[in-house]
């Protein structure tokens, strides 16, 4: 498998030179252990965790395993030995050196049992997410989002998309085939015959090693329903109670196992915004799978052409635009907020960034001539929070260039928002 450069590489060197433990954290086979090896070679001796075996004794005498590990340390899947992480502190704080430890885990540290004491002001924690657009295709980032954010691009100013000015290399690919296959760097040069045995594989060795090894979980079958059925309510508001009458499951249950695939980097919570204009907006959260590849695997769609017409195809695209902004602003300094906006009324904007004051709103169409009605959301957020700092919107779509929508949204092809 050819590697792909990934857009944290240089945010990951920067703080192994600030900071004494860097951790990369994402979810299983997103590239975390192939990036920290990618990035400095044989600099860091690496140990590998597993959940059966105590590798050289790290949770039974983890003071001992760092006695005879004196050098830089890359501890890749570290949840499996969370005793370590109080040595490691005491380690750090006795030498106060830059660089002395790169963890890696697929659960997020601060939800580890039996974390001793907490490695708050000395670790600094990289979340990677699978590839994106153009991590995949190889090719170097144009940072459009994050000159909108800036402001060095607005709808005013944006004649160089709008003519054209600025162009991909080549011929982007059909839309679907990108959204089918995800972004686990593992799926890559697979053809396309056996990526649902990738995707089948990946879901058995989740369920049945990761899952077994965070959470007491009775009914592992009954589990792996659950997670193909939140599959299916990616981008959409959860109504656990409802969730669980159709599982013949409790609520409780129904959260409780939802909090376990958030821990694992398979689900994000979006919160809805409010400046609290009573009774106006819905004040849930919605979620966010995380790969539209597994999403797909997972709802028995078999090629990229039976997404198109799906009863899921909304949400199948809106999931992959949503995981293509939080890959993008991963890479960033200082990260943005992450809300979505729905009325009582029924109008919605699929997200919202918020960013030095101000409320960037973001709807996901999948048609390539999207129309003023579109982004009837957009300016139903405007109204509703009159006092806001809103910026100029965008929509995202299968356009093959840029335009405007109107005078404060940009349409914009998904092939440029990286």
């Amino acid at each position: 498998m050819n590697y792909r450069s990934r857009s944290v590489e240089s945010s990951i060197q920067a703080l192994c030179a600030y900071f004494p433990v860097v951790a990369v954290l994402g979810a299983r086979q997103v590239g975390k252990t192939t990036l920290v090896r990618q990035i400095f070679g044989s600099e860091y001796e690496t140990v590998v965790f597993d959940p059966v075996q105590d590798v050289e004794q790290a949770r039974e005498e983890p003071d001992l395993f760092l006695a005879n590990h004196p050098g830089k340390l890359f501890l890749d899947e570290v949840q499996y030995a969370p005793e370590l992480l109080a040595s490691i502190k005491r380690r750090v704080d006795r030498s106060g050196e830059p660089g002395q430890f790169i963890l890696s885990g697929s659960q997020n540290l601060a939800v580890i049992k039996n974390i001793a004491e907490s490695l708050a002001g000395r670790v600094a924690i990289v979340e990677l997410h699978g590839l994106s657009y153009k991590e995949s295709m190889g090719r170097p980032a144009d940072d459009f989002l994050q000159r909108w954010v800036s402001g060095d691009i607005t709808v005013s100013n944006a004649e160089g998309l709008i003519s054209g000015g600025v162009r991909e290399r080549a011929e982007p690919p059909p839309w679907f085939d990108v959204v089918f296959r995800g972004g686990f760097p593992g799926t890559l040069d697979l053809p396309e015959t056996v990526l649902g045995r990738f995707f089948s594989s990946y879901q058995q060795t989740y369920v049945e090693r990761d899952i077994r090894s965070v959470a007491d979980i009775g009914n592992l079958q009954l589990f792996s329903r659950f997670f193909r059925l939140l599959g299916a309510l990616s981008g959409t508001e959860i109504n656990a109670a409802q969730l669980g009458r159709d599982l013949d499951i409790d609520r409780r249950t129904v959260l409780a196992w939802k909090s376990v695939l958030e821990s694992t980097y398979q689900w994000t919570e979006v919160p809805a915004f409010s400046r609290n204009p009573a009774k106006r907006i819905a004040a849930k959260s919605k979620g966010v799978f995380s790969d539209t590849g597994l999403m797909c695997n997972l709802q028995r769609i078999s090629s990229p052409e039976m997404i198109a017409g799906h009863p899921l195809q909304g949400r199948i695209i809106e999931t992959w635009v949503m995981n293509e902004i939080f890959r993008i602003c991963s890479a960033w300094n200082t990260a943005p907020g992450f809300y979505h906006y729905r009325s009582v009324g029924g109008a919605e904007v699929d997200l919202i960034l918020e960013m030095n004051g101000k409320l960037f709103p973001i709807e996901i169409k999948s048609r390539s001539h999207p129309s003023g009605r579109d982004i009837g959301g957009i300016k139903s957020f405007r109204e509703t929070f009159p006092h806001e700092n809103i910026a100029d919107g965008l929509l995202i779509c299968a356009a093959p260039r840029a335009f405007r929508i109107s005078e404060n949204v940009l349409a914009l092809p998904w092939f440029q928002l990286s």
